[in-house]
This record gives structure tokens, C-alpha cells and sequence, in this order.
């Protein structure tokens, strides 16, 4: 369930180390497509993932999705629970804003194969091919791996959040100054907000 004045107490420390999202054995899995495939623009490529944040009386859930090209955060959010639920309210978030990619890419963790979250590949208007990374290939999902570390290393670890409600200010106010302030040596010094919306056309594509 997401934050908010309604939402359940975090996981505690004492309960069970955080789920690390394994896959599901009787769940179908999609071939990965991006392979070799070069990301020359906006809504070619999107990925998501999920990562736990240990608070100072517990730990909560964060999933996010990228655009490869821009390397923009288009929709996030924070939960205590691992279900499929926060994945897929995320996805429709995303397509709500800006429309359907031509790529999503995920790993082959249940709440991504589950089919709550497939379905949306499935339903009319979709125009998204789905994928999903190989078993235990982290590398292909970079981009969003590589937005964790910098958004641990350069605030959660540094801030030590004591609760669900003061990490999610946090995590906005990171990822509002990650979108519309921070420029990329990657994205020739523009902001990944700049890219996003004008579309602006570097030289080398990811």
C-alpha cells in the first residue's frame, strides 16, 4: 500500500529480512529484447525494478520506472508490501502521463510476472512489447540500477529516514531535483527533464 495518512505501519526491524522479489516458477516469462538494440529516443525504452529502503525502525519498498533515453524517473512509489498491486499502479501512473513505450523492461520477479501486472501488456490499446531480463542479469535493466545507487549513496544512506512519511519526502525531493535540476555528462549537460520534454537529440544515443 502506498504512503499516506491511511497507510500501514512499515515492516519492522524484527520481522523477516526484506523479500528480494524471486521469480515464480509457474509464472510465463518474456523474452528480453533490448539486446543490442540502440535507445535513440524518448519512449523507446522504459524499465522499472524494485529495491528496499532500511529506515531507522524498519525498511519499506521502492519501485521507480526510467526512460532510458532521458534517463527521466516518469512514475515511483513507496510501499510496505511486495505485492503486485504498487507495480502495476506505477505502470498506469506512467502511461497515464505520458503513453505507452515501445519497450518495458523488467526482471522476472512474481509481482512482474503475475497476472495482474501481464495483463496490462495484453489489454486493448496496449502498445508496449514487454521484457524481462535474463535470470540473475542485472545488467540488463542498468539504467534503473545505477538511479538506486545514486539515490542511496547520495541521500538514503546520508539521511537515515525514520519512517515511511519522512522518507517519502526525501525521495521526492531527490527525485524532483534528479529530473529538473541535475545535468548528466551522459546527456551532454541537460537535465534528464530537458531530454524528456524536448526531445533534444544527442549525439551518442545510449
Amino acid at each position: 500500500m502506498d504512503v499516506g495518512p491511511s497507510a500501514p505501519p512499515m515492516m519492522p526491524m524484527d520481522a523477516a529480512s526484506p523479500s528480494e522479489n524471486p521469480p515464480n516458477a509457474t509464472h510465463r516469462k518474456y523474452p528480453y529484447q533490448l539486446r543490442g538494440v540502440k535507445v535513440t529516443h524518448v519512449n523507446q525504452e522504459w524499465s522499472t525494478d524494485i529495491t528496499y529502503i532500511r529506515l531507522k525502525h524498519g525498511f519499506v519498498y521502492l519501485t521507480a520506472i526510467i526512460d532510458w533515453y532521458s534517463r527521466r524517473i516518469l512514475a515511483w512509489r513507496l510501499s510496505n508490501s511486495l505485492s503486485s498491486d504498487f507495480c502495476v499502479d506505477v505502470l498506469l501512473e506512467a502511461v497515464g502521463k505520458y503513453g505507452w513505450p515501445e519497450v518495458f523492461n523488467t526482471d522476472q520477479g512474481s509481482q512482474y510476472t503475475s497476472e495482474k501486472f501481464t495483463k496490462c501488456f495484453e489489454d486493448e490499446g496496449c502498445t508496449a512489447k514487454l521484457s524481462m531480463d535474463g535470470k540473475g542479469r542485472s545488467l540488463d535493466n542498468v539504467y534503473i540500477e545505477r538511479f538506486w545507487r545514486t539515490l542511496k549513496y547520495e541521500d538514503i544512506y546520508l539521511k537515515g529516514y525514520m519512517d515511511m512519511k519522512e522518507c517519502f519526502k526525501g525521495i521526492k525531493s531527490f527525485i524532483d531535483r534528479y529530473n529538473d535540476r541535475r545535468r548528466h555528462s551522459s546527456l551532454e549537460n541537460h537535465t534528464p527533464s530537458e531530454v524528456y520534454f524536448n526531445h533534444v537529440v544527442l549525439k551518442v544515443a545510449a
